[in-house]
C-alpha cells in the first residue's frame, strides 16, 4: 500500500510527523479516510478521535477541532486541541466537556446561534463515550 506525509500540529506541539498508510478525520461533514493520492481536499474538524494506520500500527489522537489539508502526497492536521489516546485523563476530558457546556451556556445567553454551540458539546460527549471516558450529561 502506498503511503503519505501526515503531520499533526497543536498550538502546543508537533505530535506526530510520519509515513502513514490511512488517516481516519472526524471531519466536521463527516468522517473521511485519507490514503495517499486522495483528491485535494480541506476540511474542518469536530471533536473526535484521529487513526493513523502507520507501520502496522494505529495511533490514536482526541481532537477537538482545527482543520486538515489534504493533497495527494500527505495530510497535514492543526489542530485547536490534540491529544495522545494513551495520555488522555479523565480530568483531561471533564475539562473539555466543561469549556464545551460553558461555550453553550454562554451562546444561548447571548442569543447566538445556539445549533453549533450543542452539535460541539454534543460532540465531547461522543468522544468520551467512544474512547471510554465518562462525560456529564450536556446541559442543553
Amino acid at each position: 500500500m502506498a503511503e503519505m506525509q501526515f503531520d499533526l500540529v497543536s498550538p502546543e506541539r508537533s505530535l506526530a510527523s510520519l509515513q502513514a498508510a490511512s488517516v481516519q478525520i472526524p471531519g466536521a461533514d463527516g468522517d473521511m479516510t485519507v490514503m495517499a493520492d486522495h483528491a485535494p481536499t480541506i476540511t474542518t474538524l469536530r471533536p473526535g478521535v484521529l487513526r493513523v494506520d502507520a507501520g502496522g500500527s494505529t495511533q490514536e489522537f482526541v481532537v477537538t477541532g482545527g482543520f486538515a489539508e489534504i493533497g495527494a502526497q500527505g495530510v497535514s492536521v492543526l489542530a485547536e486541541r490534540a491529544i495522545v489516546r494513551a495520555e488522555m485523563t479523565q480530568d483531561m476530558m471533564d475539562e473539555m466537556f466543561d469549556e464545551a457546556q460553558a461555550s453553550y451556556t454562554q451562546t444561548k445567553e447571548n442569543s447566538g446561534a445556539v445549533d453549533d454551540a450543542a452539535k460541539t458539546l454534543s460532540d465531547i460527549a461522543a468522544v468520551g463515550a467512544e474512547i471510554g471516558l465518562s462525560t456529564k450529561q450536556p446541559t442543553l
